[in-house]
C-alpha cells in the first residue's frame, strides 16, 4: 500500500515541480552600459562631484540672498514696557514715555550703500566660480570614468586574445604530438609546444584576473553593489581626430579652469571695491505704522487716535576707524595680485595642455594605425609558418616565435586603442565637447 501511495504521489509532485519551474521568473540579461550611461551613473554615486554640485547650489542661494538684501525688510514689532511710576502718569525713567507703553507696529527698513550693491555682484561672481568648479569636477569625473571604461574594454579584448592564444597553443601541442607519433618530429618539439601551452594558460589566468579587477573598479562608480553583472558597449569604429584649429577655438571658449580663474579675479576686484565702500556713508530708511501709546487701543482716553506712522532717514558718515579700512583695502589688493598671478598661470597651463593633448592624440592615432597593420602582418606570418611546419620546412621555434609575435602585437594593439581613445577623450574634455 505504501508503494502504491508513493507511485500515486509521484505524478502530482512532477506536475507541481513543472508548475513551479514555469512560474519562476526567467533570468534577466545583465544591462548593457554605454560610455554616456556610465558617466551619468557615476555622477549620482561619486562624492566629490556631489560636493561640487552642492557648493554650486549653495552659491546660487547666496546670490539670491544678496539680492534680497537690497530690498526692504518688513517686520511686525510688538512690545510692552512697564516702568516704575512716580505716583502719577510720569515714569521714573525719563527715557521711557509712560508707566505703561504698548508698541504694535509694522516696520519697513532699508539700508542703501555701496557695500550692499557690491555684495550682489560679488555673490554672482562667486556663483560663477562655483559653477566653473562644478564643471571642473564633472570633467575630472568624466576623465576617470573614461579611463576605467576603456580600460575595462581593453581587459575584455585582452582576455579574448589570451583565450585565442591558449587555444592556438593547445592546437599546436596536438599537432606536434601527432607529428611525433608519425615520426615526423622530435619529442623536443612536443616539449616546446607543451611549455608554450602552459605559459598561455598562465597568461589566460592573469587576463581573467585583470578583467575582474577592471570591472570591479568601474562598477564601484556605477552600482550600489560592485559585483553587479554588466556588459560594455562602445562604438564599432574609433572616432576621428578633429583639426587643430577647431580644437583651439573650442578650448579657448569652453575651458572651466580659465572661467574659474577669470571669475575669481572678478571676485577679488569686487572685494577691493567692498573694502573701499567703508569710506562712504550708508543711508538707512525706516518707516513704522501702528501703535506706540500708553493704552493698547485705537483711541486713547482723550479720544485721540493712537494709530499713526513715523519715518526716519539716517545717514552715517564714517570719520575715523584707526586706519582699519585702509588696511582692509590693502589686504584685498594683495589677494587680487595673487589671483592675477594664478590667472596667468592658468592661461599658460591651458596652452601647454592643449599642445600636449593634441600631440598625444595625434601620435596615438598614427601608432594605432601602424599596430593594426602589424597585427595583420603577424597573423599572416603565423599562418604561413604553420603551413611550413606542417610540411616539415619550419622548426617548432619558428612557430612559437610567430605565435608570440601575433599575441604580442594583438596586446599592443589593445594598448594602442585605449591610449588613443583616452587621449581623444582628454582632448574632448579640454575643449568641452565631452
Amino acid at each position: 500500500m505504501l508503494l502504491l501511495s508513493l507511485l500515486a504521489c509521484a505524478p502530482a509532485q512532477g506536475l507541481l515541480a513543472q508548475a513551479a519551474a514555469a512560474a519562476a521568473p526567467a533570468p534577466t540579461a545583465p544591462p548593457t552600459i554605454t560610455l554616456d550611461q556610465a558617466i551619468s551613473l557615476a555622477r549620482a554615486n561619486e562624492p566629490g562631484f556631489a560636493a561640487a554640485a552642492a557648493a554650486s547650489r549653495i552659491s546660487n542661494l547666496d546670490r539670491s540672498n544678496a539680492r534680497a538684501a537690497l530690498l526692504p525688510s518688513v517686520t511686525y514689532h510688538n512690545q510692552f514696557v512697564y516702568t516704575q511710576g512716580t505716583g502719577g502718569p510720569t515714569p521714573r525713567f525719563i527715557a521711557n514715555n509712560a508707566v505703561h507703553e504698548y508698541t504694535s507696529q509694522g516696520m519697513v527698513n532699508e539700508t542703501v550703500g555701496l557695500q550692499q550693491i557690491t555684495a550682489v555682484s560679488r555673490a554672482s561672481a562667486a556663483a560663477a566660480v562655483a559653477s566653473a568648479e562644478l564643471e571642473i569636477a564633472r570633467r575630472g569625473l568624466t576623465a576617470t570614468v573614461v579611463g576605467l571604461f576603456y580600460g575595462s574594454l581593453a581587459a575584455d579584448q585582452k582576455l579574448t586574445v589570451a583565450q585565442r592564444a591558449a587555444q592556438e597553443a593547445s592546437t599546436f601541442t596536438t599537432l606536434t604530438e601527432r607529428r611525433e607519433s608519425a615520426r615526423e618530429a622530435a619529442h623536443a618539439d612536443v616539449v616546446k609546444a607543451q611549455l608554450q601551452q602552459q605559459q598561455r594558460e598562465r597568461d589566460l589566468a592573469d587576463a581573467i584576473l585583470q578583467q575582474q579587477k577592471s570591472r570591479l573598479e568601474l562598477a564601484v562608480l556605477l552600482f550600489p553593489d560592485p559585483r553587479s553583472p554588466f556588459t560594455l558597449a562602445t562604438a564599432p569604429t574609433v572616432p576621428p581626430l578633429a583639426s587643430r584649429a577647431d580644437v583651439e577655438a573650442a578650448a579657448t571658449h569652453g575651458n572651466p579652469e580659465l572661467q574659474s580663474a577669470l571669475s575669481s579675479l572678478r571676485v577679488s576686484n569686487l572685494d577691493v571695491t567692498a573694502a573701499r565702500a567703508a569710506y562712504l556713508p550708508d543711508l538707512a530708511l525706516n518707516f513704522a505704522y501702528g501703535i506706540d501709546a500708553s493704552h493698547f487701543a485705537e483711541r486713547g482716553p482723550d479720544g485721540l487716535h493712537n494709530i499713526g506712522y513715523s519715518a526716519t532717514a539716517t545717514l552715517d558718515i564714517p570719520l575715523w576707524d584707526w586706519l582699519s579700512t585702509e588696511r582692509k583695502v590693502r589686504q584685498a589688493k594683495i589677494f587680487r595680485d595673487s589671483v592675477k598671478t594664478a590667472l596667468s598661470a592658468t592661461q599658460r597651463r591651458l596652452i601647454a595642455q592643449l599642445e600636449e593633448s593634441y600631440a598625444e592624440a595625434s601620435t596615438a592615432r598614427d601608432q594605432l594605425q601602424s599596430l593594426v597593420l602589424s597585427v595583420d602582418t603577424a597573423r599572416e606570418s603565423l599562418r604561413l609558418t604553420n603551413l611550413r611546419y606542417s610540411a616539415g620546412e619550419a622548426t617548432v621555434l619558428e612557430v612559437v616565435d610567430a605565435q608570440n609575435s601575433l599575441t604580442g602585437m594583438e596586446l599592443l594593439r589593445e594598448d594602442g586603442t585605449i591610449r588613443y581613445q583616452t587621449a581623444l577623450a582628454n582632448l574632448q574634455l579640454l575643449t568641452g565637447t565631452l
